[in-house]
């Protein structure tokens, strides 16, 4: 019975169960396709699409569907569709005469400029495949459609979850359209879309002539375009299944499916661009190959003799490094000797006005390198090859390099290549076909990698372009290309130390007339080789026992990356360089190295033959003949050089760029250099030209002057550069002198010193602070042993030292007056006051602050007797408060003379900042990249503080004068002790150069020479008036007293009929700690109070 019931109930529940596993509400068990992104190659999480206008799909698409076969393929192979499918800045056009499809607004450039012709740019994005509702033939798709026509090459931004958008501003115009449809294979090798889209076209004018009246000043504010919504709109693009050499182009047609009648139609669309990186490349095209280069090599003007070529096992790996999306400079035509049309042409390309505006000299343009493919292979003799495959694009002068390299259009500015390269003789030949099809196959690309560089040659990639014998094509002159490589570019691609398998070499070409330079410039002098045996400058390390190594530390001091100026600096306003000194190589070593250099294997190719390893492209070569004689100064030490020259700013157009070469003399840090730069000018020109190599001129001369590294503190560590032409003032190529002096440098290991300056200038600190102490203590002894002149010390001088020792007491007191001059709101402390947290700075500022604590507490304790012997003093004689020395007066006079004062130096300063050549914005950037606005007046009463503190004896100056003093209230080695300690910061800075500091904003710890008061002038004119208000001082003190004296006594009964014994002062107790209290009138019986403390 109950086995009965289970069968039962089990019989019961199986179907639920099942009915159950199968319910998927989620589509969590779909076989639905994970897309990939094609712009960034992620995974976007499951999209849902409900596909509405199936209908209209099927009608629309009829002719598609009929001649559809059936799909074959599964789902990993459909979620391949959406990148494959995607294209990115494709071209567009419409039949002239036409319809337009959208407006463009033209006012981005006014009338009287000559504008470059829009881009017409089309971008596709597969945003769906719906894999589980799939059919025989067709396959459910959607995407989105974006055109534009823009000046600076930009296009509308493509995602999986965008609408319908029409966007019109000053110069660009962009359309979105949401597309639809199904995806096909047809029997001719195309994979089809054909998809309906929904789009806010542009609404028309009533005007024919002119549909677009509205779209002028579209970058006004509130701006919207009107739109008619439409979905009549039909997309159907065609792909091949295939890529190939001449089957690469997705072409496609956009039409309209309204009447011709209706506002919303336009002409029919048609689009252009070519399979990208996600379809695989099938190499096939040998019989063009072979009759492009039937003879192998092919020779022409760059293999010569084949040396200093590529020959390795890696050429693809570093094919792929240095010419995927890069810009390949195009060299003039000057040697063209053919008709002027046959030597202004670019090659096989179609080019536009822009490039036949240079004439053949070919200013600005450029080919850039895209879709590089290369498959390594070997022969059967063993011999290492590569099959490679290419599109090289012209690019206009003014277009932008970055945005041309995203094209993917196919017109007659593109070359499609494919071709072999065999390492014996490191040549790439390559067979190229203009725009779409087989049949404009009539050019021959041959590419080479360059290892051996030298004066007039530092491309590692150079080509040309000809055009291949009897196979039709329009005749121009051989296109030469090449691809100059930076040595920071070179050494960041491959590493510090370069890396197997590419081993650079380097030929000295200039180094006899860099040493015939040095002859002439450096006569022998006495002082210079007294001041040689005193100094040194950067010279290789004799303590490493890795001569390359040593060799590549030099060639990092040598290297310069700084601002620079004038020399002499102008008074009239400048624009300020920025100087870069690239060292290529040193001696025998060229590029860097590294103490442990590791192999860099390149991906796709096998090892270098004979187990290649990292070494730092370690060869180079002299010329044939010695490169120094016996007249030669130090001819030992001279090491040879070579190095590139980058330099910003309009007045230095003509030295821009430069490769140099040369000879550096360690024994005076100066390097002689002979420059090479391009010339850019047409072949007209050139024929005119004297002395030009390979299409550089090489009569540049430049010397480069070093700071030493020894005596730093006391010499300005700047770099002085020397340009000069060696032509005739009536050369075309000639240019005047250009002189330089760059910012303060730093070498490598003096960035060590960097601690150790501030640990001196923290000891300095001590030192003075020390000698304050004692100087104060001498005087708090002074006034005990003579109590008669202590009422006559002015609080006001004590008040502006207690001030300034208080200030760095205080927490956050040091960023007091920089938070008020940069107004900062959030309360965000600049970097200069960001303080190291070392423990040898910890207690170097832990000293500091306890000694300032001493003096604080001493200079208070001397006003603190002050204070207190007059209040002795008044109370004796109350009647008579004037008798009794006050700083009432003292402090008025002060204030006015410093108001004043400040005044002064405001006005000074604002003249000196609204008469500089070059103003800042009147901000800074803190360490954490925000930016903080700075008041002027601020900075400066700052500055004026630091300064009053300096002139601490002004208010005992007055004092003198306005109690006619006729004693001595100051100990002679008080006042001149701490006007000493004050003036130590301006000798220090005086006498040493200021160094740069990349660690810490705040450059001195000892004294801060960003201040206006730190200036040169300020180091000579503050301490003068220092010494002249201690001179001011010592002459009260001392001549004063002998006066004053004589009229005392000759005046002494005139005095006598006041009866006050205010005055009347009693002998001190001699030499003990006692301090005589003045006898009061109304407390003479009270006798002597005994007050033996001294803090």
């Amino acid at each position: 019975m109950m086995s009965a019931k289970l069968r039962l109930v089990v019989a019961f529940l199986l179907p639920l169960l099942a009915i159950a596993s199968a319910f998927d509400p989620f589509h969590q068990n779909m076989p639905q396709m994970k897309p990939k992104m094609a712009m960034g190659g992620g995974q976007p999480p499951f999209i849902p699409h409900e596909y509405v206008r199936s209908a209209d799909v099927k009608r629309q698409c009829r002719s598609v569907l009929s001649s559809a076969t059936e799909l074959t393929f599964d789902a990993s192979r459909a979620n391949a569709l959406m990148p494959e499918l995607t294209f990115v800045k494709g071209d567009w056009k419409q039949d002239d005469g036409g319809v337009p499809l959208m407006p463009f607004d033209g006012t981005d450039v006014s009338g009287d400029d000559v504008a470059p012709d829009p881009l017409q740019l089309a971008s596709f994005m597969l945003t769906h495949v719906d894999v589980g509702r799939r059919g025989k033939t067709a396959l459910n798709v959607s995407g989105v459609l974006g055109v534009a026509v823009s000046r600076n090459g930009t296009g509308p931004v493509m995602g999986p979850y965008v609408s319908p958008e029409l966007k019109v501003w000053p110069g660009s115009t962009e359309l979105k359209i949401l597309l639809e449809g199904v995806y096909t294979e047809n029997g001719d090798g195309e994979s089809v879309l054909c998809m309906v889209g929904d789009a806010l076209l542009p609404r028309r004018g009533s005007d024919a002539g002119n549909p677009w009246d509205w779209a002028k000043n579209t970058g006004r504010d509130s701006f919207q375009p009107p739109v008619t919504k439409d979905e009549n709109i039909l997309l159907v693009l065609r792909y091949p299944t295939t890529l190939t050499l001449t089957t690469r182009a997705v072409r496609g047609e956009l039409t309209s499916t309204n009447a011709k009648s209706d506002v919303a139609y336009f002409d029919a669309v048609h689009l252009l661009s070519q399979l990208g990186a996600y379809s695989n490349y099938k190499f096939g095209s040998e019989k063009l190959v072979d009759k492009a280069c039937s003879t192998h090599p092919y020779r022409d003007d760059i293999l010569g003799g084949g040396r200093g070529l590529y020959k390795g096992n890696s050429f693809c790996g570093i094919l792929d490094r240095f010419t995927s999306e890069d810009v390949l400079a195009v060299v003039p035509n000057w040697r063209c000797n053919s008709t002027d049309a046959v030597c202004r042409r670019l090659g096989p390309f179609e080019t536009d006005k822009a490039i036949d505006a240079t004439d053949g000299a070919f200013r600005y343009v450029s080919i850039v390198m895209q879709d590089v493919r290369c498959e390594p292979r070997n022969a059967p003799s063993g011999e290492s090859s590569a099959r490679v495959s290419a599109v090289f694009r012209a690019v206009p002068p003014w277009e932008h390099k970055y945005s041309a390299g995203k094209r993917s259009g196919l017109s007659g500015m593109t070359l499609s290549a494919e071709g072999v390269w065999h390492a014996s003789t490191g040549q790439l030949c390559m067979v190229g076909c203009l725009g779409v099809g087989a049949k404009a196959c009539h050019s021959r690309v041959c590419l080479y990698v360059q290892t051996t560089f030298t004066a007039t040659r530092r491309s590692l990639t150079v080509g040309q372009i000809t055009r291949v014998d009897g196979s039709g094509g329009v005749a121009h002159f051989p296109l030469t290309i090449k691809r100059t490589v930076h040595p920071t570019e070179l050494w960041n691609r491959f590493g510090v130390s370069g890396g197997a398998p590419l081993s650079m070499a380097y030929n000295y070409t200039k180094v006899r007339q860099a040493s015939e330079f040095l002859r002439r410039s450096e006569p022998f002098e006495f002082g210079a080789a007294l001041a040689k045996s005193l100094l040194s400058y950067p010279k290789k390390d004799d303590s490493l026992t890795d001569d390359a190594m040593s060799l590549s530390n030099l060639a990092g001091d040598l290297t310069l990356h700084v601002p620079a100026v004038p020399d002499p600096f102008p008074r009239e306003r400048f624009e300020r360089p920025f100087f870069q000194l690239e060292v290529l190589s040193l001696g025998s070593l060229v590029g860097r190295t590294t103490l442990a250099a590791s192999a860099t294997e390149f991906p796709g190719m096998p090892g270098e033959l004979g187990g290649g390893k990292a070494s730092s492209w370690t060869s180079s070569q002299q010329e044939s003949s010695s490169t120094t004689t016996s007249s030669q100064p130090a001819e030992s030490s001279l090491l040879n050089v070579s190095a590139e020259l980058s330099l910003s700013g309009n007045p230095y157009e003509n030295v821009s760029t430069m490769f140099l070469e040369g000879v550096y003399n360690p024994v005076n840090g100066r390097m002689y250099l002979i420059g090479c730069r391009s010339i850019q000018a047409t072949r007209q020109a050139f024929s005119t030209l004297k002395d030009v190599e390979d299409g550089m001129d090489c009569s540049i001369e430049m010397r480069v002057d070093y700071p030493p590294t020894t005596a730093r503190w006391l010499i300005n560590p700047t770099v002085k550069v020397q340009i000069a032409s060696t032509r005739d003032p009536g050369d075309p190529l000639h240019f005047n002198a250009t002189k330089l002096q760059t910012l303060p440098i730093m070498y490598r290991e003096q960035r060590q010193d960097i601690l150790s300056r501030r640990s001196v200038e923290g000891i300095l600190r001590i030192s003075t602070l020390a000698a304050a102490i004692a100087v104060e203590l001498s005087q708090l002894m002074y006034i005990k042993a003579n109590t008669d002149v202590m009422p006559y010390v002015s609080l006001v001088m004590l008040g502006v030292q207690a001030i300034g020792y208080s200030v760095p007491l205080i927490t956050g007191a040091e960023a007091l007056f920089a938070r008020i001059a940069a107004g900062s709101d959030d309360g965000a402390v600049p970097p200069s006051y960001e303080v190291d947290k070392s423990s040898l700075y910890w207690t170097i500022d832990c000293i500091v602050k306890i000694l300032i604590l001493a003096a604080f507490l001493l200079t208070l304790r001397l006003a603190q007797k002050v204070w207190r012997s007059r209040i002795r003093l008044l109370t004796r004689s109350p009647l008579e408060p004037g008798r009794v020395p006050s700083d009432r007066k003292v402090l008025v006079y002060s204030l006015g003379a410093h108001l004043v004062g400040f005044a002064v130096v405001l006005a000074a300063h604002y003249v000196n900042v609204y008469s500089r050549p070059v103003r800042d914005d009147g901000s800074y950037m803190d360490a954490r990249g925000k930016t903080h606005a700075l008041r002027e007046w601020a900075v400066t009463l700052e500055e004026y503080i630091g300064m009053a503190q300096d002139f601490f004896l002004l208010p005992q100056v007055i004092g003198n004068v306005v109690w006619r003093i006729n004693c001595r209230p100051l100990k002679k080695s008080y006042y001149v002790g701490v006007t000493a300690v004050r003036l130590l910061p301006h000798l220090y800075d005086y006498i040493k150069a200021p160094a740069i500091n990349p660690y810490f904003a705040e450059e001195y710890e000892f004294v801060n020479t960003s201040l206006d008061f730190y200036s040169r002038f300020g180091d000579v004119a503050i301490p003068l008036v220092a010494v002249a208000l201690a001179a001011a001082v010592y002459v009260q003190q001392r001549w004063n007293y002998k006066i004053i004296s004589k009229t005392v006594k000759t005046q002494q009964k005139k005095l006598q009929h006041l009866g006050s014994r205010v005055y009347e002062r009693l002998p001190s107790m001699s030499s003990g700690n006692v301090e005589a209290e003045l006898v009061s009138g109304v407390n003479e019986g009270a006798g002597l109070r005994r007050d033996t403390s001294l803090s």
